[in-house]
């Protein structure tokens, strides 16, 4: 059964800015709350899976078993109106069994045989990567065309990905024995590292309550695959001032333990515990994510504060730590918190304000 609100309101648009902000911020709050019927919590691990898909990114969701990763990424696609495909990982996958492969096909009535593509799984506008440490590296590299060029290569043809195209990893970051930790440069691909934590006890009691009486809800679409190109298209249009630019450019470059940093002295466990720090991808990563937070917000105004909310996500899975954080048992999660409250933020001047006034009339 459609959605009743959905069905009514007028397709987004990003030609009237303000128009469509309203319009996603209504869409958001139906989008929880189908997710809602059938995911208990989780709220913060919701939106930044949809700020990640409003940026056209992809995002790498880690949890241990159990805390309803798969559901809650099929239940989204589900809301969203989009086609959905789980790739199961395991040891013994091929890259062909993900982007599908070419088969001799014979015409009965000419005899005469030819190659076929036979599309594989990620023909899907949102997969699920299941428990991607668990193959090898030749077919976890059959994802990074697809991931940035949205296509795949079979038999020297290109043949493009349907629009628009996600990819939602899941891993479980305690049991390591049997995995294939993803390689920096592939990590660096996904836009957000979602960390999917314990629910609280009254949680607990609803998920229990929901899962052993059969009363679980059945989501209904909010957003069609229409409407979330058009809010991709609204989150790169929103203007950001220089000053908050510089604040997220000034907390990556603050990473980069091996280089001169002006301005701005380091905090302590950085400069103890950081190995190795975040490039530029984090950089434009982070100004789309918070352009997306403030959209989501119901905002067309882009703060420090919105950079903020987005870095954790954005920087756990760039920075690298050194072996004294493992022997100290410090988190990059750490870090990045010693370096929000250290890193100063610079205001905006007369003229930044003047261009933000000028386009929020």
């Amino acid at each position: 059964m459609p959605d009743p609100l959905a069905s009514s309101s007028a397709p987004i648009s990003a030609a009237d800015p303000q128009q469509a902000i309203a319009q996603v911020r209504q869409a958001y709050d139906r989008l929880r709350e189908q997710i809602h019927k059938v995911i208990v919590g989780q709220d913060a691990v919701v939106d930044q899976i949809l700020m990640a898909m409003f940026c056209r990114g992809h995002a790498l969701v880690e949890g241990v078993p159990g805390l309803a990763k798969t559901l809650l990424i099929s239940t989204i696609a589900r809301t969203l109106s989009l086609g959905f495909s789980r790739i199961q990982f395991t040891p013994d996958l091929m890259p062909s069994d993900i982007t599908g492969t070419e088969v001799i096909e014979e015409d009965k009535s000419t005899g005469v045989r030819e190659l076929r593509f036979v599309k594989g799984p990620i023909f899907a506008n949102v997969i699920l990567a299941d428990e991607i440490n668990r193959t090898p590296p030749k077919t976890q590299a059959a994802l990074l065309e697809a991931m940035q060029e949205h296509q795949v290569t079979v038999g020297g043809m290109q043949h493009k990905l349907p629009q628009p195209f996600f990819v939602l990893a899941t891993q479980n970051p305690i049991e390591q024995e049997g995995t294939y930790p993803l390689p920096e440069a592939q990590l660096d691909r996904f836009m957000f590292n979602i960390r999917i934590s314990y629910p609280t006890a009254d949680e607990e009691v609803e998920i229990v309550r929901r899962t052993t009486s059969g009363a679980r809800g059945v989501p209904e679409s909010v957003l069609t695959s229409q409407d979330m190109l058009a809010v991709q298209d609204l989150v790169r249009q929103c203007p950001v001032p220089d000053h908050v630019i510089r604040y997220a450019i000034r907390l990556v470059r603050t990473t980069r333990v091996s280089e001169p940093l002006e301005g701005v002295e380091r905090p302590k466990l950085v400069k103890s515990y950081v190995g190795w720090g975040a490039g530029p991808r984090a950089s434009e990563y982070m100004i789309l994510a918070a352009k997306a937070r403030a959209i989501l917000t119901g905002s067309y105004h882009v703060t420090a504060e919105h950079i903020k909310e987005v870095a954790k996500p954005v920087l756990r899975h760039r920075i690298l730590t050194n072996f004294n954080a493992e022997a100290d048992q410090v988190t990059t999660d750490a870090i990045i918190d010693a370096m929000l409250r250290d890193v100063p933020i610079e205001g905006a001047g007369a003229a930044e304000k003047k261009q933000m006034d000028a386009v929020l009339k």
